[in-house]
């Protein structure tokens, strides 16, 4: 009987998933009666010989990373600025966050997202929480899903808004001409943010920042569209140090049905930027 060769080999490979494998295969890491093969829907039979070859990830430094909490279900950590959330393809040669779930999580854990049920842009620091099985990340999502998450935000904007209290209710799509950039879009996706000017020096301003909706790069984008991008938003406004924004506060209900809040406190470089 007949299979397509992704498929052989998904069987014959189990721990891999079959995107992933389709992945490796892309990339040449598969073979086929002992030649690589990059086309995965070839067919072939039980007397071909099929084998993956995965290189080993290189050993890459661990960064520090502190945990806020942690129990059977969930574990809620201080991303530090600079961490990818999760690796964008099959393999990746810098540590992640998902690499620090995985050591714990059974959820997705044979993906390049173990433990990954939302993410912190790159440059964004602060409190971000991972799964560690099914059932929690069902419960999770669906908090995400229905904005049953609150979530708090701290940033160092460019100027003072003109109104230091107002709401931003203005849809986003991604950009067709640069595809991993998003952008105000009217037929876009809903996105609200509601923020509150803490302090200023004319030059930049302190700003708290409320999402009701998780857009990507929405807060970004937000800032940016009202004329006070980001400080160090490399892709909406100017290059800095680092990025000026940080997940400070999380709130969402565990499972057991607790309602619990997770804080990270916002660098005091944020304050000095605005003295």
């Amino acid at each position: 009987m007949a299979l397509r060769f992704d498929k052989a080999l998904s069987e014959k490979y189990s721990e891999f998933s079959r995107s992933l494998i389709q992945k490796y295969i892309k990339l040449g890491y598969a073979k086929l009666n002992n030649s690589t093969q990059i086309e995965s829907d070839i067919n072939v039979t039980e007397e071909d010989d099929v084998e993956l070859f995965v290189p080993e990830k290189k050993a890459v430094d661990e960064p520090h990373i502190s945990v806020i909490f942690e129990n059977d279900d969930i574990v809620v950590i201080d991303k530090p600025s600079g961490i990818l959330s999760h690796s964008k393809g099959a393999l990746n040669e810098e540590f992640t966050v998902a690499d620090f779930f995985k050591k714990t999580s059974k959820y997705n854990a044979h993906t390049n997202r173990p433990g990954i049920v939302h993410r912190l842009d790159r440059d964004t620091s602060g409190v971000m929480l991972g799964v560690k099985n099914d059932s929690t990340a069902k419960s999770i999502s669906n908090q995400f899903s229905k904005r049953k998450v609150k979530k708090i935000y701290y940033a160092v904007v460019e100027g003072t808004p003109r109104n230091p209290i107002a709401l931003i209710d203005v849809p986003i799509g991604r950009n067709p001409s640069s595809p991993s950039k998003f952008r105000v879009d009217p037929k876009g996706k809903s996105a609200v943010t509601s923020y509150e000017t803490l302090a200023s020096n004319g030059k930049y301003s302190l700003v708290k920042l409320m999402p009701t909706t998780g857009r990507t790069h929405q807060l970004r984008v937000h800032m940016a569209y009202i004329g006070h991008p980001i400080l160090g938003d490399r892709v909406y406004g100017k290059e800095s140090d680092r990025l000026y924004l940080h997940a400070a506060s999380l709130e969402l209900t565990i499972p057991g049905g607790e309602r619990k809040v997770f804080t990270s406190d916002v660098p005091e470089l944020f304050r000095s930027k605005v003295e």
